[in-house]
């Protein structure tokens, strides 16, 4: 990922009341912070990098190209911006490393014994 801040410019926030304890003051001020993020959209993205994301953030995105990352940990609306973009930035990291293919390996002569020995045990 080249410029981190050039996809936090792509990102809208909206603000929400926070749920949870915290007395009169939830009641009264929007700390809750709501990241989105459009995949499809972005221009700061590659059409391959797009595709990876879309991928393997399958499970996480809402409308099929939005990330949603939600925050609302601390007091500070600003304090939960930073948390939001942090989360955003590390998923979006942790999405775009390359899987390591698995070599496949032959099983050991000790393990081959070793599950003969459990199935004659089981009978």
């Amino acid at each position: 990922m080249e410029d981190i801040s050039a996809i936090l410019s792509e990102c809208s926030y909206s603000t929400s009341r926070s749920s949870g304890p915290g007395g009169q003051n939830v009641n009264k001020t929007e700390t809750k912070v709501e990241l989105r993020l459009n995949i499809l959209v972005s221009e700061v993205l590659s059409d391959q990098q797009k595709t990876i994301l879309l991928h393997k953030l399958g499970s996480k995105l809402v409308d099929g190209s939005t990330i949603l990352i939600t925050s609302q940990e601390t007091r500070s609306q600003l304090k939960n911006k930073n948390i939001a973009n942090n989360k955003l930035i590390e998923l979006i990291g942790q999405a775009l490393v390359p899987d390591i293919p698995r070599i496949p390996t032959r099983p050991t002569k000790k393990s081959k014994e070793k599950r003969i020995e459990t199935k004659s045990n089981q009978v």
